[in-house]
């Protein structure tokens, strides 16, 4: 369900009693602002304009559709319109989607953190309407006086800003200098540095180390992101120094949030984060970009492990993914909120999801099911997902597995398998039943950005589980994103997002970075060309308009953009890897694919480019340094079939490619003869041998030799 724009202020016929100029917008965060009684306006010259013709300064309110307190503050204030019209008075309101141009989100985001020593959303920054410095900044501020404890609310903060502004306007500009002064300095990318080797890979782990939580899994203290945690980084390493400490602590984590409520057991996919350390109470709202990063670490776990828990994970994320995010022409939709409705018509966050032992009986036993079974289900799914009257979450239950499904099955009286069997029959029921109930609202925007993410999830999933619908929906989506998000200005130019058939601001470097991994996955599976000449062509737009040609690294904007305070290069990972980490891996495949030693030089620079982070802090660039890896590590995994296609055996060596655990590698599966061989280096001279499938495996300058049977290879892998 699309989020509509929320209002208390109506007519007696039911219309909004005020409509702003966000009107027209694509972005469902604007959209739902668009009848605050606030005079909103959009990002832009004309609303600075505005506020210079007017003399007051700009009032600007970041945030995004499926944010909590965005929703508070704006109940709280946007929707007073007492507190609207101080705003209106007093100043210009801008109103800005993060998702949409992360550019200016990350730019005052930096002054946030700045005067605040920390940040968040809703971001509340107050700018000079001529040189658009900020002079104040913070981020929810409750309305009034007295509000939550707070002694100085956001009216008050208001009222004084713009005395501050009409009566000591040379201080409030003098401030907002010093404020840009030190700003500049924190956007401004370091020095480039020496390239750190694979000690930043030990690093990373005795980082981790010193703040892993033994028990729970993750990194201590809560919030749990699982962000935070490297996963698939300490799967490298303990492939790199056969360190079981590194895989256990990554197992462990993937397997508590598995079990817990940060997991949507009877819905799919994983919320954000968790509140508490045990992965129990998530924040509820759900991002597409969360759980597209999910997948490969879920698949590498179950490559390593062969445990079928992981794998049935990662299906089930990819399923609530198709059911509840996919446009129905291919792409992907961005998140869904943490707030519902209850059956009283409130507001509530998590209701949606939670349980009581009641309703498991009532949805347990329709018509179908007899009395007595019905009560049985209710009572083995109630003990399996700690669903108790007193609830875990304000008087509800959240569905987690406190505790192993053997401990329940002893208490119970059950085999293990008696109590699968139930929980596996009922989940679905229940899936069914909770969308009944009135849904999270869906922000019905496409992001270039995460569709690339999601992409490589599904293109990964296809090629580990072999899986045909799987490769079909990656090769649609990337075709969607391609159709629906392409820059009309050059070949392999991307917009920012899609909605209802208009596009969005231009893309930035995440856009394209993104895109071009996941095209070059998309090329991995299908052996199709295409997907390689359009990865290149999208590196050649980052090279042209993104790639800092002295320095080396990418700017998060192009050089032809909107001209801001200060030009970005991304040199952190966050909840989503940046971009200069994705491309750089880019480059490094690029390399190894075509054998252009070009790529590989760019990927030193960008490499040099965040090398003081890399060296100082490298578990801030965690996928930066899975990149380092590939590239002194990365092997090539040639798979040649012969002209006819896979035979049995073939299937049978692909298979255990598919299903080994492969750190630091390209493949490239191709039928001998095909035009690919005359494309990439790799094939070049690698026959099928003896008319059979045929797998070189070469690391650095040397190759092995080509081996035809499981056993060899098997043992060439190991």
């Amino acid at each position: 369900m699309t989020a509509p724009p929320r209002t208390r202020h109506r007519r007696p016929d039911g219309t909004p009693l005020y409509t702003n100029l966000l009107q027209g917008q694509t972005s469902p965060y604007l959209l739902q602002h668009v009848h605050n009684p606030v005079n909103w306006r959009p990002w832009g010259e004309e609303a600075f304009a505005e506020a210079r013709r007017r003399d007051v300064p700009v009032f600007l309110s970041v945030g995004y559709s499926t944010c909590h307190w965005c929703h508070v503050m704006e109940e709280e204030s946007f929707e007073d319109e007492d507190i609207a019209n101080v705003i209106n008075q007093h100043f210009v309101a801008i109103k800005l989607d993060r998702e949409e141009r992360p550019d200016v989100d990350a730019l005052y985001m930096s002054a946030v953190q700045a005067l605040t020593n920390h940040g968040g959303w809703p971001m509340s920054v107050w700018l000079t309407p001529d040189t658009k410095k900020p002079f104040f900044a913070g981020t929810y501020f409750p309305a009034r006086d007295g509000d939550r404890g707070t002694r100085t609310g956001f009216r008050t903060i208001l009222l004084r800003l713009s005395e501050a502004w009409q009566q000591e306007r040379a201080k409030v500009t003098g401030s907002a200098d010093a404020i840009t002064a030190e700003l500049l300095p924190l956007l401004r990318a370091p020095a480039p540095a020496a390239r750190p080797g694979l000690q930043a890979v030990d690093d990373v782990v005795a980082f981790v180390g010193s703040r892993f939580d033994a028990r729970f899994g993750g990194l201590n203290p809560a919030p749990k992101f699982p962000s935070s945690l490297p996963v698939r980084l300490l799967f490298q390493h303990a492939a790199l120094k056969g360190d079981s400490q590194s895989r256990e602590c990554a197992l462990l984590t993937l397997r508590k949030m598995i079990d817990g409520g940060i997991h949507d057991q009877a819905g799919g996919g994983f919320h954000r984060y968790s509140v508490d350390e045990q992965w129990l109470v998530p924040h509820f709202e759900k991002m597409l970009y969360d759980n597209a990063l999910l997948v490969p670490a879920l698949i590498e776990a179950w490559q390593l492990t062969g445990d079928d828990v992981f794998k049935a994970a990662a299906i089930d994320t990819l399923g609530w993914m198709e059911r509840e995010m996919s446009h129905g022409q291919g792409g992907f939709f961005s998140a869904t909120d943490a707030d519902s409705l209850t059956p009283s018509g409130e507001r509530e966050e998590g209701w949606f999801f939670t349980w009581t032992p009641q309703e498991l009986q009532t949805e347990l036993g329709d018509s179908s099911v007899p009395s007595g079974q019905a009560a049985q289900d209710a009572a083995v799914v109630a003990a399996a997902f700690d669903v108790t009257p007193g609830g875990n979450f304000e008087g509800r239950s959240i569905l987690w597995r406190r505790q192993p499904v053997e401990t329940v099955a002893r208490r119970l009286n059950l085999t293990v398998s008696e109590i699968n069997e139930v929980t596996n029959r009922c989940l679905p029921r229940l899936r069914k039943a909770r969308d009944e109930r009135p849904a999270p609202l869906r922000d019905d925007k496409v992001l270039c950005a995460w569709n690339g993410l999601a992409i490589s999830a599904l293109a990964a999933a296809a090629f580990a589980f072999d899986d045909e619908v799987l490769q079909a929906r990656a090769v649609s989506a990337l075709e969607f994103v391609l159709r629906h998000l392409a820059d009309a200005k050059e070949p392999g130019r991307l917009r920012r997002s899609w909605k209802d058939g208009t596009q969005g601001p231009a893309g930035v470097l995440d856009d394209h970075a993104f895109v071009c991994r996941a095209c070059l996955d998309v090329f991995a599976l299908t052996s199709d060309a295409r997907w390689l000449a359009v990865a290149r062509e999208i590196d050649a737009v980052l090279s042209r308009h993104f790639e800092d040609q002295e320095h080396g690294g990418f700017f998060l904007s192009a050089d032809d953009g909107e001209e801001l305070l200060a030009k970005e290069k991304p040199d952190r990972d966050g909840a989503e890897p940046c971009g200069n980490s994705i491309h750089a891996e880019n480059l490094v495949r690029l390399g190894l694919l075509t054998g252009d030693a070009a790529y590989g030089a760019r990927a030193e620079k960008t490499f040099r480019s965040c090398g003081q982070v890399l060296a100082r802090h490298p578990h801030a660039l965690s996928e930066m340094v899975r990149a380092l890896v590939l590239l002194e590590r990365g092997r090539e995994i040639v798979v040649v079939t012969p002209p006819t296609g896979l035979d049995d055996d073939g299937r049978a060596l692909l298979g255990l490619v598919r299903r080994r655990y492969l750190p630091a590698r390209v493949i490239v599966v191709a039928a001998e003869g095909s035009p690919l061989s005359t494309l990439l280096p790799l094939l070049r001279d690698r026959p099928a041998k003896d008319g059979k499938t045929t797998v070189y495996v070469c690391q650095g300058q040397s190759c092995s030799l080509p081996v035809t049977d499981a056993r060899s290879l098997f043992a060439l892998l190991s």
